[in-house]
This record gives C-alpha cells, sequence and structure tokens, in this order.
C-alpha cells in the first residue's frame, strides 16, 4: 500500500494540533476526531483535512486505513483497557500501557533502568518528609497535593474521591521533562526536547509572600497542568539525559515484547547536587512537545528542516510504508 492510502488521525485535544500539522508536513491525509463543542480550534487553524464530532469516543472503533497516534486524553478518557482492545491501526505499542498508568510498574520499569528515584512511602504512618501525593492514571496532576506529616495527609486525602494514589517523596530541585524519541526502524534514541509545566495553583501561590499565605485560610497546593515552558539544558547533562533514555528503553523490551518505541517523557528533577531524580514516565506523546511545532533547539541540530515530535511520528510512518515495515511500529 502507499502513502495516500493512509489517513492519520487524532482525538482533538491534548497535542492534536501539532500531530496533524506534522502529518500534514509529511504529506499525509488527516482526521481528527471531537466531542461535540470542542471541533472549533481544529477548524479554526485547518490542520485537519476531515473534522469529524461524534457522541463518544467508542465510534473510533469504526476507523478503517486510518493510523491512529495515541496521547493522553486518548488514555484518559477511553482508559487504559479499552485503548488495548481498539480494533484500529495504532501508533506504538499498546502491552506499555499498563505499565505507565500503574505507578508501582512504573517504577519497576524505571528501577530495572537503574533510575534514581524519589523514595516511596506504602503507609501514611511512615511519612517523615514532605511527600507529594498522585493519583493513577493519566489526569494532568489533577488533585495531586502536599503532605507533611502522617496527620497532614489524613486530613488532605479525605477531601478527595477514593482511588489508587502513590506517596512519593517531594524532591526539592527544578523540574525538567525530558521529551524523547525511540525509532523502532533504526534503533535510535533522539532527545526532541525540553520543557517545565506551568501548574495551578502552586505557580500561582509563588506570586503571594509567605506571610500573605499564612493569613489566607483553606489555601492549598494544586498541581494541575495549564500550559508548559520552554527550556534547554546545561550541556554538561546531555550525556546523562541522553543516558537514563537509553536504559530506559532497554529495560521496557525485557518487560514488553516489543518494548518502547515512538515518543516518550521522562519527568525529572535536578537537585543542587546536580543530582538527576525521574519520579515518572509518560509512554507517548506529551504536552509540553506543543512548545516546538517548528522544531527545538535540538532537533535544529539534528534536521535540516523543522521538526516538532509530531512530524517525527509522522516521518516513522512514512519511512515504514516506504520500506515495508509497518508491522514493527503498529500495534
Amino acid at each position: 500500500m502507499k502513502q495516500t492510502d493512509y489517513t492519520i488521525a487524532a482525538l482533538g485535544s491534548h497535542s492534536a494540533l501539532q500531530i496533524l500539522k506534522g502529518a500534514k508536513d509529511e504529506g499525509f491525509r488527516t482526521l481528527v476526531i471531537c466531542l461535540k463543542n470542542k471541533d472549533k480550534p481544529y477548524r479554526m487553524f485547518k490542520v485537519a483535512d476531515e473534522v469529524r464530532v461524534v457522541n463518544s469516543y467508542q465510534e473510533l472503533t469504526k476507523l478503517d486505513k486510518t493510523i491512529l497516534i495515541p496521547h493522553a486524553s486518548l488514555i484518559s478518557y477511553l482508559g487504559v483497557k479499552a485503548v488495548e482492545k481498539l480494533k484500529l491501526k495504532y501508533f506504538g505499542n499498546r502491552k506499555i500501557l499498563n505499565w505507565e498508568a500503574d505507578r508501582v510498574k512504573s517504577r519497576q520499569w524505571l528501577a530495572r533502568a537503574k533510575l534514581k528515584q524519589p523514595k516511596i512511602f506504602e503507609k501514611a504512618e511512615a511519612i517523615d518528609r514532605p511527600v507529594i501525593v498522585k493519583f493513577f492514571g493519566a489526569g494532568g496532576g489533577k488533585d495531586y497535593f502536599i503532605a507533611c506529616s502522617a496527620v497532614d495527609f489524613k486530613a488532605k486525602i479525605g477531601r478527595n474521591k477514593p482511588r489508587p494514589h502513590l506517596i512519593q517523596e517531594y524532591i526539592i530541585g527544578v523540574p525538567v521533562y525530558a521529551h524523547y524519541f525511540y525509532s523502532n526502524l533504526n534503533q535510535k534514541l533522539e532527545i526532541m526536547s525540553f520543557d517545565k509545566r506551568y501548574e495551578t495553583n502552586v505557580d500561582g501561590l509563588g506570586r503571594i509572600s509567605g506571610k500573605d499565605q499564612a493569613a489566607l485560610k483553606n489555601l492549598e497546593s494544586s498541581y494541575l497542568v495549564c500550559g508548559n515552558l520552554p527550556l534547554v539544558v546545561r550541556e554538561s547533562l546531555l550525556p546523562e539525559y541522553l543516558d537514563i533514555g537509553e536504559r530506559t528503553v532497554t529495560a521496557s523490551q525485557a518487560i514488553v515484547k516489543g518494548g518502547l518505541w515512538g515518543p516518550f517523557c521522562l519527568e525529572t528533577m535536578i537537585t543542587d547536587k546536580g543530582e538527576i531524580y525521574v519520579f515518572e514516565i509518560s509512554a507517548r506523546i506529551v504536552a509540553g512537545t506543543n512548545l516546538y511545532i517548528n522544531g527545538s533547539p535540538y532537533t535544529q541540530l539534528s534536521y535540516n528542516e523543522p521538526m516538532s515530535t509530531g512530524r517525527r511520528i509522522a516521518r516513522e510512518i512514512k519511512i515504514a510504508i516506504e520500506t515495508n515495515q509497518l508491522g514493527k511500529i503498529l500495534c
């Protein structure tokens, strides 16, 4: 089959604008699937050849000759099990999703890669330092909270809907989100870009003095991501970021048949000692890459043309079609 026989599709959310533009830049027909009243941006920016409005994302099962590019909203709306059962062409390895979504399993994955991770507290009674409480799933930091003791934890956890969560040591440092792409066609890892998240209301609290914060009642920190900021790391840190990315891919090949391929992100913290802690992994494109639709400083070094992560995905699919290797990148 030829490239013109395929359509690249994404749900109308998260990083769809970037994915669809990248696909069009590579010569693909594009499709965006939106819920009602969510289609206006895709009609405005004209990155989709077809805008399909649906009542439910379950209608994805009706797509034919279409390659779906996953992002966090797909996982969030449908859930891991539903995505695993979708009967359509999917870029990436669906088998890895369960290891990403389950925070216990994702720590096992990162431990196998021998990455430095924050301490986990199995019981609230063991809390002896500041911790951040994270809920399972791709929720963009929704409902995360800081606790400083068992008493503090129990007071705050009760305000949330009961669901699986992780009590993780709070590492003080600079949060850095490293964006990678691993090619299953040439077995090479690329650093695509870096970003820092802009979160509400924890970033807003930084504008209020400690004295005023103390005077405000019922003021709580939260970590809902509302945007992303560009970042370039010190060049001396690049060798270590390449190393931890390569070890992550190698470890994935030991836990799941085929391992991890395509875009992924390691969510890290750099301490004042220069140590890099890895506290989470996203096994697909992340919204921080939306900063670099025309490429990042790193892709400018690797390519002689604008190369976003979305376009890099489309380029991989294009090469696979031309070389009859689609089976290596679709699952």
